[in-house]
C-alpha cells in the first residue's frame, strides 16, 4: 500500500469502500458492486498464491470468507509474498505493520474525511520492540538478508495447480446462462463444492443445447451471457472462495452454417486460406474430381435436382463486395478470382449505360483485373497466400466502395446474379451457377454421400463438426488464447479436455498445453517447472484392462471407469448365469458379447466411416507399393485386413508418434493383428504381417525420412480412425442391442464383466491413490446412458433373477396384443422389448404420479425409445429411419403406460417398482458415500444431490429445480440446529424413509463439509 492507497488491514476487510459508499465516491451502484466483486476475486487470488508459495499461517484456507480479518501472521505472509518476487527494492509501510486500518489519506474527499491527520499508535522509538515489527522484519530478512547490496532473487516457486476438493458440473446454454450460474453460487458454496465444472461456453452455433460446436475459441457465446456477465460469475465465485474448470473442445468445430470464419475462410481461398492447416482436410483425395475441393454433404437431394430447383442461390454482399452461394443457413464463400465471371458477365450493357468511357467503367475493369490476377488458391508458398489474403480483402472493399459510389454498377451485378441463379422451368439457364460452383473450393452434395467421399476429418461421423490439426502450432495457439488468458487471470483453474482420443498426439498436446500455462503465468519458455502447473483430466475411456499412459502430464480422467467399478459393487455376480439365460430366452438372442462388438463395428466402417476407411486404405497401399515384397497387395486386399484389424482392436486407439513405440500399445497391436488373422476369410493372411510391421513401426527401421515419415503418418491415422470406430461401435450401437443387464451399458462400462468383488474396487481405489489421486469421481455425466439412481435400481435385478424372470414371461404375454407388425415383423422386436422393460423398471418416478407427470414420463419414455432403436441400427436406424416400425414403437410405448380399466400392465409396473425401489436408493446412497469418501474429486452432475431417474442425453439435461434444492438443504439444516445429541431423533424421519428426497442431499452436504474441514486428508492420504 502507499499514503493513498488503503492500508493491507483495510484492504482487506473492504474499509475503503465501506468509506467510498458513504462519502458517495461511487459514480454508480454498478461501479461500487463492480468494485466490491473485484476485491473479492482478489482476494482469493492472493490466498491461492499465498497457499501455491506455502505460505499461509496453519488453519488458514482459501476461502476468503473464513478469514475476515488480516491478522499480524497473514499481514506477515504477504510481505514474505512480496519479498520473494525480483523486485529490487520492496516498500513496507508502517500502518500495515501495525495492523491499522484507516489509510492517511483517501483521494477524492476533502472534509468528509481526516486526511493526513493519522497517527501511528506507537513511537518511532518503540517499534524495535514490537512484536508485529520483529515478526515482520524477521521473515524480511530471512528472504532478503540484511545487506543494502544487490542480491539475486530467491528462485521462484513453480506454479502449481488447484486441485479441487468437489466439483459440480453445470450444462451452460440460452436456457442456463451465467447469470443463473451467479444466482447458483451461493447454493453450491453451502453444499460444500470447491468448483463448478463448467461445460464448453465458448462461442457455439446459435441454439447450442450442449456447446460441443464451437464457431469461435475466442469468444464466449453471447447466448450465454456477455463478457460482464461472466466477470459477475467468475467474482461470485471468487467470493465464496470458490474456482472453475472448464471442458475445452480441441478436437473439433461447428462448421458449416455461416458463422465460423475460419471455415468460411477456407471455402473461399482453399488450400491458399490461411486456415486451410487447421483442419483435417485431404486436398488430393482419390476422387480426382475432388482435388483443391473440400466435400460438402449439405443438400437434401441429388446436387442436379437441388440446382434445378432453385434451391442453391448466388448472392451478392454489396456492402462487403462478396459473393456467396447460398444454401438455406449454409454460406458458401465465391473464390474471387472468379468474381469476374459474375460481376464481367455482360459488360457491354454497363458500357452502353454508363457509356465506354466513364470513369466507374474503367475502374471496375480495372477491379477485375486485379481479381482474376490473385495468387491462385493452390499456392502453397507463404508469400503468395500473404499477397492472396491481403489483397482479396482490398479489391473487396473496392468493390463495396464503387457499388456504394455508382449505383449502376451495383445494379449490374445484381442483374448478373439473377441471371446465375437461373429459372426452374429452363434447366439449361443453371449452366451458368453450374460453371461458377465447379470452380470453387467447395463441392456440394448430397448428404448421404459423406460416407464415401467426404475428404475432411470429422469429429465421429457428424458432417457439422470438422476435426482440428492440434500438432499445427498455429490452430493451436489460436484455439487456446481466449482459455489461456482466463487461467493467467486465474479466472480458471483448471479444464477437462474432450475427446483427446481424436487428437493426433494427446500426449504432446498436453505437454504444449502446461508448457503454455507455465510461459504465461513465468514469462519464460515454459519448459521447466512442474510438468502439470495446471489441473487437467481428460475424457479418456479406457479399457479394462487399460490404464492411462504414465508419461501424460495430467491429473486424470473425468470419472467414468469409477462410475463403473462403483456400479458393480451392486450386481450380483452369483446371478450372471441365470441373467444370461433370461435374456437369451426373451429376446432369442445368443451369441458371445465380443463377437457382437466386432460386427458393430464392422458395421460402422462399412457405412458411417467408409469414407475415413478407403483413404486409410489408399494410404496404406501407396506404402505397400513402395516395396517389392508387398507390392502385389491390392487396395481391396488391403481395405479387408485394416476393416479386420480395426474391428479386433481391443482398446480405443495407441499412442505412436516418433518416439520408440511404449511396450503396451505393441501387445495391443500384436492381440489384434492375431485375432484377425484368424476371423480372416482371406486367402493370402501374410497381408497381416505387413500391416502389423507398418502399425508397429517395424517396417520403417533402416529406411529413409520419406518412407519413415510415410508409415509414421499412416499410424497416427490408423489411431485416429480406430478410436472412433471402437467409440460408434460398442458405445452407440452395441451398447443398444445387448440388454443382459441394462446397468452395464455406460461410457466406460463392460458388460460382459458382470459385478465386482469388494477386493477389487479397494485394489482400484489403491491404485488410483498412488498414480492418480486427483482423478475425478463420478457417479453421472452428461455422457451417462442412465442415471445413477436408474442404474442403481435396475442393479437390484441381479439380486433376484427368479422374480424378473417370472415378471418379464408375464409382461410379454400381457402386452403381446399392444404389438405391431412393421415390414413384416413385430413390433417392437424382442430385443426393444426387454430394453423397454428394463428402462421402465429402472426409471419410473418415485411415490404417486399424478396424470400431468405420467404424460410426461411417457413423452419422455418414447423419446428414449426412438434413439434408442436408432443407435442399434437393427430396425431403424438414423441415417434410414423406418417410419412404421418407429410408429408402432411409439404406440407400444403409449398403450403401456396410459391408464384404463384395461392396462393391466401399469398397475403391475407400479408393484414391481415399490418393491425394488427401496434396494435402489440404498444402493444408489451407498454409492454416492463411497463416491464421495474414496481417493479422487468427487464429481456431481447437475441435481444430482437429490434422487434423479433421468436417461440419455438430451432428458438428462432438462432444467434443475434449484430453488427446491437450495429450500430443502435450508429444512435440513434447521433439523441440525438441535444440539448434536439431537441430531439422530431429529434426522430419523429422513432415515425411515429412503424415498426422502432430502435423505441424498443431507448425505451429499455432510460428507462435503468433512472434505471442506479435512482437505490435506482427501487431497493427500493413503488408501
Amino acid at each position: 500500500s502507499t499514503h493513498d492507497l488503503p492500508t493491507l488491514r483495510g484492504y482487506w476487510a473492504g474499509h475503503d469502500l465501506r468509506l467510498r459508499q458513504k462519502l458517495g465516491l461511487f459514480p454508480s451502484p454498478a461501479a461500487r458492486e463492480q468494485a466490491v466483486a473485484e476485491r473479492a476475486r482478489q482476494r482469493a487470488w492472493l490466498l491461492a498464491a499465498l497457499e501455491h508459495e506455502q505460505l499461509l499461517p496453519a488453519d488458514t484456507g482459501i476461502d476468503p470468507q473464513a478469514v475476515p480479518d488480516l491478522g499480524a501472521e497473514l499481514c506477515v505472509a504477504v510481505h514474505t509474498f512480496l519479498a520473494r518476487t525480483p523486485c529490487r527494492v520492496l516498500a513496507v509501510q508502517p500502518q500495515d505493520v501495525f495492523g491499522l486500518l484507516e489509510q492517511d489519506n483517501l483521494p477524492g474527499s476533502t472534509d468528509g474525511h481526516p486526511n493526513w491527520r493519522r497517527k501511528l499508535p506507537l513511537a518511532l522509538a518503540s517499534w524495535a520492540d514490537a512484536p508485529r515489527w520483529q515478526a515482520l522484519t524477521g521473515a524480511l530478512r530471512a528472504e532478503r538478508g540484511s545487506s543494502v547490496w544487490p542480491r539475486e532473487p530467491a528462485p521462484a516457486t513453480p506454479l502449481t495447480a488447484v486441485i479441487p476438493r468437489a466439483t459440480y458440473r453445470l450444462q451452460f446454454n440460452r436456457d442456463f446462462t451465467f447469470a443463473q450460474a451467479t444466482e447458483l453460487v451461493p447454493y453450491l458454496a453451502e453444499l460444500g463444492v470447491s468448483h463448478v465444472y463448467a461445460s464448453p461456453y465458448l462461442r457455439a452455433r446459435p441454439g447450442s443445447m450442449h456447446g460441443y460446436d464451437i464457431v469461435d475459441h475466442n469468444a464466449l457465446n453471447p447466448e450465454i451471457g456477455s463478457r460482464e456477465d461472466f466477470e459477475r460469475f467468475v467474482g461470485a465465485l471468487a467470493a465464496h472462495g470458490m474456482g472453475q474448470i472448464l471442458d475445452m473442445v480441441p478436437n473439433h468445430m461447428g462448421v458449416m452454417g455461416a458463422d465460423n470464419q475460419w471455415w468460411l475462410d477456407v471455402l473461399e481461398n482453399g488450400p491458399a486460406s490461411v486456415y486451410a492447416g487447421y483442419f483435417d482436410i485431404d486436398w488430393q483425395p482419390l476422387n480426382a474430381q475432388l482435388h483443391g475441393k473440400v466435400l460438402l454433404p449439405i443438400l437434401g437431394d441429388q446436387y442436379g435436382v437441388v440446382l434445378a430447383r432453385g434451391e442453391l442461390t448466388l448472392t451478392f454482399d454489396a456492402a462487403r463486395g462478396e459473393l456467396s452461394v447460398r444454401y438455406y443457413q449454409h454460406q458458401l464463400p465465391i473464390d474471387p478470382a472468379t468474381y469476374p465471371r459474375v460481376a464481367g458477365h455482360h459488360l457491354e450493357q454497363l458500357a452502353a449505360a454508363l457509356g465506354t468511357e466513364h470513369d466507374h467503367l474503367a475502374e471496375l475493369q480495372s477491379l477485375l483485373t486485379a481479381f482474376g490476377h490473385l495468387p491462385p488458391r493452390d499456392s502453397v508458398e507463404s508469400r503468395l497466400i500473404t499477397e492472396r489474403n491481403r489483397d482479396k480483402e482490398v479489391h473487396k472493399r473496392h468493390l463495396a466502395a464503387l457499388c456504394e459510389a455508382q449505383p449502376a454498377v451495383r445494379q449490374h451485378i445484381e442483374r448478373s446474379v439473377a441471371e446465375f441463379n437461373g429459372r426452374p422451368d429452363d434447366p439449361a439457364s443453371f449452366d451458368l451457377l453450374h460453371g461458377l460452383i465447379r470452380a470453387q473450393a467447395w463441392r456440394p452434395a448430397f448428404w448421404r454421400v459423406a460416407s464415401d467421399d467426404i475428404n475432411y476429418r470429422r469429429f465421429f461421423d457428424i458432417n457439422d463438426l470438422a476435426a482440428l490439426r492440434m500438432e499445427n502450432p498455429a490452430a493451436f495457439d489460436d484455439t487456446h488464447r481466449l482459455v489461456l488468458d482466463l487461467i493467467a487471470e486465474r479466472k480458471l483453474d483448471g479444464l477437462r479436455i474432450d475427446h483427446p482420443d481424436g487428437l493426433n498426439d494427446p500426449r504432446g498436446y498436453f505437454e504444449r498445453l502446461q508448457a503454455a500455462v507455465r510461459e504465461r503465468a513465468n514469462g519464460a519458455t515454459g519448459t521447466t517447472g512442474d510438468p502439470r502447473p495446471l489441473y487437467l483430466v481428460v475424457e479418456k475411456i479406457l479399457a479394462e484392462h487399460e490404464h492411462l499412459p504414465d508419461d501424460w502430464p495430467i491429473h486424470g480422467a473425468t470419472g467414468y471407469r469409477f462410475a463403473n467399478l462403483v456400479n458393480g459393487l451392486f450386481v450380483d455376480p452369483a446371478a450372471e448365469r441365470r441373467m444370461s439365460r433370461i435374456h437369451a430366452d426373451f429376446t432369442h438372442a445368443g451369441g458371445d458379447f465380443d463377437d457382437l462388438v466386432y460386427a458393430c463395428k464392422k458395421l460402422i466402417l462399412r457405412t458411417a466411416l467408409a469414407s475415413e476407411l478407403n483413404v486409410l486404405a489408399n494410404h496404406l497401399a501407396r506404402i505397400a507399393a513402395a516395396s517389392r515384397n508387398t507390392c502385389d497387395y491390392t487396395v481391396n486386399g488391403l481395405r479387408a485386413a485394416l476393416t479386420e484389424v480395426i474391428a479386433c482392436f481391443p482398446v480405443y486407439r495407441t499412442y505412436i508418434t516418433e518416439a520408440p513405440i511404449a511396450a503396451d500399445d505393441r501387445r495391443h497391436i500384436d492381440w489384434a493383428v492375431a485375432v484377425a488373422r484368424r476371423r480372416s476369410r482371406a486367402a493370402e493372411v501374410g497381408i497381416f504381417d505387413f500391416l502389423h510391421d507398418v502399425l508397429t513401426l517395424d517396417i520403417a527401421t533402416g529406411r529413409g525420412p520419406s518412407y519413415r515419415d510415410q508409415v509414421r503418418t499412416f499410424a497416427m491415422r490408423f489411431q485416429q480412425l480406430s478410436a472412433p470406430v471402437m467409440a460408434k461401435g460398442l458405445e452407440d450401437t452395441a451398447f443398444y442391442r445387448y440388454h443382459r443387464l441394462t446397468s452395464l451399458n455406460d461410457v466406460g462400462g463392460e458388460p460382459r464383466r458382470f459385478g465386482l468383488s469388494v477386493a477389487a474396487f479397494h485394489g482400484a481405489n489403491r491404485s488410483r491413490a498412488r498414480q492418480w489421486p486427483h482423478n475425478l469421481l463420478a457417479t453421472s455425466t452428461h455422457d451417462s446412458k442412465r442415471a445413477e439412481d436408474v442404474r442403481a435400481r435396475i442393479n437390484v435385478l441381479s439380486e433376484l433373477p427368479a422374480a424378473w424372470k417370472l415378471t418379464v414371461q408375464r409382461w410379454r404375454r400381457m402386452n403381446r396384443r399392444r404389438k405391431r407388425e412393421a415390414g413384416g415383423r413385430p413390433a417392437p422386436s424382442a430385443s426393444d422389448e426387454y430394453l423397454l422393460y428394463q428402462t421402465l423398471v429402472g426409471s419410473f418416478p418415485l411415490g404417486g404420479v399424478d396424470d400431468d407427470a405420467l404424460a410426461d414420463y411417457r413423452r419422455r419414455i418414447d423419446a428414449y425409445m426412438q434413439k434408442a432403436v436408432r443407435e442399434a441400427k437393427a430396425n431403424s436406424s438414423w441415417i434410414n429411419v423406418d417410419d412404421a416400425y418407429e410408429t408402432a414403437l411409439s404406440a407400444f410405448v403409449e398403450s403401456l403406460l396410459t391408464p384404463g380399466e384395461t392396462n393391466l400392465f401399469l398397475p403391475d409396473l407400479r408393484a414391481v417398482v415399490q418393491h425394488l425401489a427401496g434396494h435402489g436408493l440404498r444402493n444408489a446412497l451407498a454409492q454416492t458415500l463411497l463416491k464421495l469418501t474414496v481417493p479422487g474429486v468427487p464429481d456431481i452432475y447437475q441435481g444430482s444431490e437429490l434422487w434423479q431417474f433421468h436417461l440419455v442425453d438430451p432428458d438428462n439435461r432438462a432444467p434443475v429445480d434449484y430453488a427446491r434444492r437450495r429450500h430443502l438443504l435450508a429444512e435440513i439444516r434447521a433439523l441440525l440446529d438441535a444440539p448434536p445429541d439431537g441430531w439422530a431423533a431429529a434426522l430419523a424421519p429422513l432415515a425411515a424413509d429412503p424415498a426422502d428426497e432430502r435423505l441424498k442431499l443431507y448425505l451429499t452436504w455432510r460428507a462435503l463439509q468433512l472434505r471442506a474441514r479435512r482437505p490435506e486428508l482427501f487431497r493427500d492420504g493413503d488408501y
